[in-house]
C-alpha cells in the first residue's frame, strides 16, 4: 500500500475509522455509524467518501447495489505516516524531543512509565 493515500484530513479519519472497522460497507451504513459523533449531513459525508476515492485510501464496489467501500490502506499504515508527519513538524523530526516533552508535561501512572521502559528495553535490543 503506497504511504500517500494515508494523507487524508481529519474529517476523512472518520469515514475511515468507520470502514477499517467494519467492511466492505454502503454509504447509509458509513452515515448511520457517523450519526452519533457527528452532525453531519448525507451530503456532507457522500463528499468525504469521495474524497477518500480520488486519493486512492477508499475503493468502491460498483458492482453491488448499492455500492460497497472498503479500505485500500491499512489503519497502521496512516497511523504511521500521521506519527511521522506530527514529529516532523512539531518536534523537526525529533522522537527524543516528541517523548521528552510528553514523559515531562503528563502525568503518567507508575504502570504507564514500566510499559515504556519495557517497550525501550525492546526496542535497544
Amino acid at each position: 500500500m503506497e504511504e500517500n493515500n494515508c494523507k487524508i484530513s481529519e474529517a476523512e479519519w472518520h469515514i475511515m475509522k468507520v470502514v477499517w472497522e467494519e467492511s466492505p460497507l454502503n454509504s447509509t451504513k458509513i452515515i448511520n455509524s457517523l450519526k452519533s459523533e457527528t452532525s453531519w449531513s448525507p451530503k456532507t459525508i457522500h463528499s468525504l467518501i469521495s474524497r477518500l476515492i480520488k486519493k486512492g485510501a477508499l475503493g468502491v464496489d460498483k458492482l453491488s447495489s448499492p455500492h460497497q467501500f472498503y479500505p485500500l490502506v491499512t489503519k497502521e499504515d496512516c497511523m504511521k505516516e500521521e506519527t511521522g508527519s506530527f514529529i516532523q513538524k512539531v518536534y523537526d523530526g525529533s522522537y527524543y524531543h516528541m517523548v521528552e516533552n510528553f514523559i515531562s508535561n503528563e502525568k503518567m501512572s507508575e504502570h504507564e512509565i514500566e510499559y515504556l521502559k519495557k517497550i525501550l528495553d525492546e526496542k535497544s535490543k
